[in-house]
């Protein structure tokens, strides 16, 4: 396909050349087809970096969104190391900061490279659910996502994220043929947070179990009810 060629001739040239190009390419993506809602975004107005972003996923688009609605904190992002092997998904991915990882895996090297991420005063970005669900509702989080914040002990804060399984719905058969739509897109920022203290009496597991349940429905909280699935 033409894309697939172009990418390859883009992605040949110096990193210093394509990744500027990549990041105007999404920029003028995201001024044609998206419109961005930005609700409470006061709620970051006394925080500074480092900061753990956490939302809820349902497409390849959510990074590219939230990269340029946190663009005053330029986090990193946690990403599927698949999208690296299309030419459309890598744009995307070469124009944000990126830590990839192998999804649905306990992905060790990731986790510790998030925290080091953090602990260099840079914010982080993660999608606790692991890969974006296809339904439009929240399916259950991963515990990656507890071990970076008691580890880095910095404020999370949570962001309910809608419109983007419009504005680039998810091709199961082909990533490489998923397309953007004009679509209306809320970004709703939620306040900052830590994990909850440990209730007496509970074991490890139970405490993990309590924390990833509280930080979930965080995100649920900032979405309308059809969104909230399992966290509902």
């Amino acid at each position: 396909m033409l894309k697939d060629i172009l990418g390859k001739v883009l992605f040949a040239l110096p990193e210093s050349i394509y990744k500027p190009i990549c990041k105007k390419i999404v920029d003028y993506t995201l001024n044609k087809y998206a419109h961005i809602e930005v609700k409470n975004y006061e709620n970051l107005a006394s925080l500074k970096s480092p900061v753990i972003f956490i939302a809820n996923h349902l497409s390849n688009s959510d990074g590219l969104i939230l990269n340029k609605v946190l663009k005053d904190f330029d986090p990193y992002f946690v990403a599927g190391v698949k999208l690296q092997s299309k030419a459309l998904s890598r744009i995307g991915i070469e124009a944000v900061n990126t830590i990839t990882i192998h999804p649905n895996s306990a992905d060790i090297e990731a986790i510790k490279k998030s925290i080091n991420v953090i602990k260099e005063g840079h914010s982080l970005m993660i999608f606790p659910e692991g890969t974006r669900s296809r339904t439009g509702k929240m399916i259950e989080g991963k515990k990656g996502i507890i071990l970076i914040s008691r580890r880095c002990n910095v404020p999370i804060v949570p962001i309910g994220l809608y419109g983007t399984e419009k504005l680039m719905p998810i091709n199961d058969d082909d990533m490489g043929k998923e397309r953007f739509f004009k679509a209306d897109v809320t970004v709703n920022i939620g306040k900052a947070f830590s994990l909850p203290e440990k209730i007496e009496g509970m074991n490890k597991e139970e405490y993990d179990n309590y924390c990833l349940n509280y930080l979930m429905k965080k995100i649920a909280e900032l979405l309308p009810d059809e969104y909230r699935g399992v966290y509902k």
